[in-house]
């Protein structure tokens, strides 16, 4: 392995304090009670879609969706990193990474206008060799597009390139891309989840858990 990628939201980062806390925000000014972190979470990978269908029942279908999203939206950006964090041990797997010249980079579906801040926020944005946010490029997971990107970006094969993810669109996308592919159960998997059955070369309990599946 030449090359280490990562989603963002529930694998390289903690975000869900944070997406959560706006969710909290909007509802409070549609005159709803706050939801507790614990039910919010485990949509927390699943953008405005599961965010919406948690906190209003609302579904893209909904008239009520698109103006409720760029309400959300607004809110997110201006609490973008309260809260968030690294998750345990991802710091020290990074510095290893690099110890090693291992490259590593994001892929991730989050829009640039929230990756780039956020990554800046957390000092990684000079780290990273590739950024690939989900409007990069034309198609966002689990289409192979954007793996591929990154992966031309820093300069190595598909073949040699990691993935890792927490939801099941991040292991379709990288066996599309031709790369290997790690469940991170640490993140935003819930109950609807069946992790057994994406198809993935292993699954990782916490990020160091990566070290044993490099050479």
């Amino acid at each position: 392995m030449q090359a280490v990628l990562f989603d963002l939201d529930g694998t390289l980062a903690d975000t869900a304090p944070d997406l959560g806390h706006a969710l909290n925000l909007q509802r409070e000014r549609h005159g709803l009670p706050p939801l507790p972190q614990e039910i919010i979470r485990p949509y927390a990978s699943h953008g405005t879609v599961g965010l919406f269908d948690i906190g209003f029942g609302l579904t893209p279908q909904d008239a009520r969706f698109a103006p409720m999203r760029e309400e959300y939206l607004t809110l997110y950006t201006a609490n973008l990193c309260l809260h968030t964090t690294l998750f345990p041990g991802m710091d020290e797997l990074l510095a290893a990474l690099e110890a090693r010249n291992i490259a590593w980079g994001v892929v991730t579906n989050k829009p640039a206008r929230f990756t780039n801040p956020l990554l800046e926020l957390l000092g990684l944005s000079k780290r990273a060799a590739s950024i690939i946010s989900g409007d990069t490029c034309s198609h966002p997971k689990p289409h192979p597009e954007p793996l591929l990107c990154a992966a031309r970006e820093i300069g190595v094969a598909p073949q040699s390139c990691l993935y890792v993810g927490d939801a099941e669109r991040d292991i379709e996308a990288a066996r599309a891309a031709g790369m290997s592919a790690l469940i991170a159960d640490y993140g935003y998997l819930g109950a609807e989840d069946h992790p057994e059955s994406w198809g993935a070369d292993g699954r990782i309990a916490t990020p160091l858990g990566i070290l044993a599946f490099l050479p």
